[in-house]
């Protein structure tokens, strides 16, 4: 008998090592997992990946809450776990992610293939022939579900379900059944194809429209900031963020669940912005704003302190991850964030009134001002002394 490798090419690549490459060429270095006898198998293959390293958890919530960790450092993470038992253990820290719109790609090892239809009761499950409980759960916490008990599809399911975990910044559930990983099939190859996403482009026109709008009305302003969010992240658009603070001159504000996206000593950054719990003085210049441009932002009854954030629609810029929409007026779709915020800067002239605004009122805390020689006299300056007036002794 002819022997097939050498009349196809055919090397005989497996699901298992599949998956492996995939997650490498993602950007997965670490996988968080925890053992179980339905996706030992698996396991196997991804620990043979010498890209991937294993790190052993010691509960499906850890490992969870490691990958959510991991997807915020390096932009995309991924969990093992096995059947139901560790699948409805996870979800909690995969519906987090999801509210975080992180990419995690979460892996459970499945039953075996044939126990599909088969009228069996498993271990690991609610005591029913029913498998569909821990899909129907991950349905509402995932952007995809991929169900492999079949390697016919599987590449497709795999690939699909990986790609929208990205594209969508969302997490996706990926079930494979135990006994599929290591069995060879032509759809898979040692070295399979590199992993490719077509980039988002933005409408060109859209973008054009978006733009000269937003700088026509932030021109006008007198006094605009900046106000990060936490899409920032989804939107890859941290550092045209700072670029576009460095070219304007607004300050930069940052909305409580954005902490971390801007860094804190960037000569601009004035503080959190929430409402009546602002950093000091940092409430005082939003809400005194006659412009403000909130980027990636997320209006909930956290960020609003209860809904109480004293800022008005018609002077804000709202620039979400595909979409830009001015005051009360034009919104402009398929228009992305990274794209918009480096047009902008083109555009927008130089304004850093509301910078110095804050300079002037800013009283650091703890630290006693001073004013130098032939300094003219500034408001922080004056309140000091008008405060400290307080704590004299009484004289009669």
């Amino acid at each position: 008998m002819e022997d097939q490798t050498v009349r196809t090419g055919w090397v005989g690549g497996t699901l298992g090592g599949h998956l492996a490459r995939r997650l490498v060429q993602v950007g997965v270095r670490d996988v968080f997992t925890v053992p179980g006898d339905f996706n030992l198998t698996l396991l196997d293959h991804l620990i043979a990946e010498p890209g991937l390293t294993n790190v052993g958890c010691c509960n499906e919530l850890n490992a969870g809450y490691a990958a959510d960790g991991y997807a915020r450092a390096r932009g995309v993470g991924a969990c093992v776990v096995t059947f139901t038992v560790g699948g409805l253990s996870v979800i909690n820290a995969v519906a987090g992610a999801y509210s975080e719109s992180l990419p995690l790609i979460c892996i459970v090892g499945g039953p075996n293939s044939n126990d599909y239809g088969s009228g069996r009761v498993l271990h690991h499950t609610i005591g029913l022939a029913d498998f569909s409980q821990e899909l129907r759960c991950f349905q509402t916490v995932t952007c995809f579900q991929a169900v492999v008990n079949d390697l016919e599809n599987a590449h497709e399911l795999i690939d699909t379900a990986i790609s929208t975990a990205i594209k969508e910044s969302k997490p996706v559930y990926i079930s494979v059944s135990c006994n599929l990983p290591g069995v060879p099939h032509p759809t898979f190859r040692n070295e399979p194809v590199p992993f490719f996403l077509a980039p988002k482009v933005s409408n060109q026109m859209g973008l054009e429209a978006a733009v000269e709008a937003a700088a026509e009305f932030l021109n006008k302003a007198v006094k605009p900031v900046l106000i990060g969010g936490p899409k920032l992240r989804v939107a890859k658009a941290q550092q045209t963020f700072i670029e576009l603070a460095d070219t304007c001159g607004y300050p930069i504000a940052i909305m409580p669940s954005g902490k971390g996206m801007v860094k804190e000593h960037h000569p601009h950054f004035i503080g959190t912005y929430w409402g009546a719990v602002s950093s000091n003085f940092c409430g005082e210049i939003v809400e005194s704003a006659d412009a403000y441009v909130f980027v990636g932002p997320i209006f909930n009854d956290y960020s609003s302190v209860g809904y109480s954030l004293l800022i008005q629609k018609e002077k804000a810029v709202i620039v979400q991850p595909d979409r830009v929409t001015i005051g009360n007026g034009p919104s402009f779709g398929w228009v992305f964030m990274a794209d918009f915020l480096t047009a902008l800067r083109q555009k927008l002239k130089k304004n850093t009134t509301a910078i110095e605004n804050h300079r002037r009122i800013f009283v650091p805390p703890s630290i006693p001002l001073k004013r130098e020689n032939n300094e003219p006299l500034r408001v922080n300056i004056l309140f000091k002394h008008i405060q400290a007036s307080h704590l004299l002794p009484l004289v009669c």
